[in-house]
């Protein structure tokens, strides 16, 4: 059960309504209801989801001693493919188009003769996927953590992600909303009533070669400014080089961070390319300065971070906020089910930690000091920073 155990990777969304308050035989008699069916194989390609117990991929037993732990809901969404992959079938498209060419080939296939080609190819993918023969099954683990009001989705993917919404909203007739950076960067100027400001906020322009407009990988049809997930990582990595490594958050607890393990950095205009760079602290690498100074921002950064006497290791993605690769420590004293309760515990931690990381990074971007900190970050990119010239030499 893959929430209770080893490394962690998720998406997470928001229940938007209904509110839950603790979990019952009614929620798993929902999940029962549309649990994953078996396998029967027909001419149609599809794909199909529902949900499992958790255990493996054919576990359709939902129990409340299994499935409810802490306040939370632990389960599974399984996804039944059976589809002829598309390069296959492209394959089995040449090949029919070359058959018709076999005699003369510089002859170019009819209009009517392609249409015939692809039917065949058509049929030939029902007849192949009434075998089963290209049947796939993929599970993701779900954590629903009642206090919060929070679901961890263990997949990234859209399609997954779509599925997971569209599943839930049939079982619980629940509204969800997905979290990204933008998301969660709206929700908190609402609360702070900086709803109009955050409005107005546009990428913010670091490098001369910056137009300022949206990056080469920006969702154009995300209706949040996720771009500031990596404004968030470009201030975090200038904050912890040039002030401290302890930040002071909302709740008046410390977070001590560093990057670590590995770091993504992209060029916003597409035009230098993208890098990986791994190193315990890959910040302090000549090459990520280098990356930055010419204009690159980051997209993705392993993180490592103690708040409250924990500490979490885990990869951040810049514009969707999803996790992945992260590792949380529960309470060695723990015993029997107290284990499962002290790591969902972790998990929660974690997450308002990051959460709460982020906020004080908004708070930033809101106010007045942030034109100071844009230039001090702007000269800090800079070939001429004193910091930059030690590493050249």
């Amino acid at each position: 059960m893959a929430f209770l155990s080893g490394n962690l990777s998720f998406e997470r969304f928001r229940v938007v309504s209904p509110e839950v308050k603790m979990f019952g035989p009614e929620h798993l008699e929902k999940l029962q209801a549309h649990a994953a069916g078996e396998f029967r194989p027909s001419s149609e390609e599809t794909v199909t989801a529902g949900f499992i117990g958790g255990s493996h991929l054919f576990d359709h037993n939902f129990e409340l001693e299994k499935n409810v732990i802490f306040d939370a809901l632990h389960f599974a969404m399984r996804i039944d493919t059976n589809q002829v992959p598309s390069a296959i079938r492209k394959a089995w498209m040449q090949m029919e188009l070359n058959a018709l060419k076999a005699e003369n080939p510089e002859r170019r296939p009819s209009k009517a003769e392609k249409e015939q080609a692809k039917e065949a190819v058509e049929q030939r993918a029902a007849d192949e996927a009434a075998t089963g023969k290209y049947h796939r099954m993929n599970q993701f683990p779900v954590l629903w953590d009642a206090p919060s009001g929070m679901i961890y989705f263990g997949g990234s993917s859209s399609t997954p992600c779509g599925l997971f919404a569209d599943l839930m909203s049939q079982a619980f007739e629940m509204e969800l909303d997905r979290i990204s950076t933008g998301y969660l960067a709206t929700q908190w100027a609402d609360r702070h009533g900086a709803a109009a400001a955050m409005d107005e906020v546009r990428p913010t322009v670091f490098h001369p070669e910056h137009t300022g407009g949206d990056a080469a990988w920006a969702n154009a049809d995300s209706p949040h400014p996720d771009f500031l997930g990596n404004e968030f990582l470009l201030w975090l990595w200038h904050t912890l080089d040039q002030q401290s490594d302890t930040l002071k958050l909302a709740d008046d607890t410390e977070v001590t961070v560093m990057f670590s393990k590995s770091l993504t950095l992209e060029c916003p205009a597409g035009i230098s390319g993208r890098e990986t760079i791994s190193a315990d602290i890959p910040t302090r690498l000549p090459e990520a300065l280098e990356a930055i100074r010419t204009g690159k921002l980051p997209r993705k950064a392993g993180l490592t971070l103690v708040r409250l006497g924990q500490q979490y290791e885990l990869n951040l993605q810049a514009e969707t906020f999803s996790i992945s690769g992260a590792k949380v420590q529960h309470d060695e004293d723990a015993q029997g089910r107290e284990v499962l309760e002290s790591r969902i515990d972790a998990i929660r931690q974690l997450n308002q930690t990051v959460d709460l990381l982020f906020e004080r990074f908004c708070q930033t971007r809101l106010s007045a000091a942030w034109a100071d900190q844009v230039e001090q970050i702007s000269r800090w990119v800079s070939p001429l920073h004193p910091e930059r010239k030690r590493n050249a030499a």
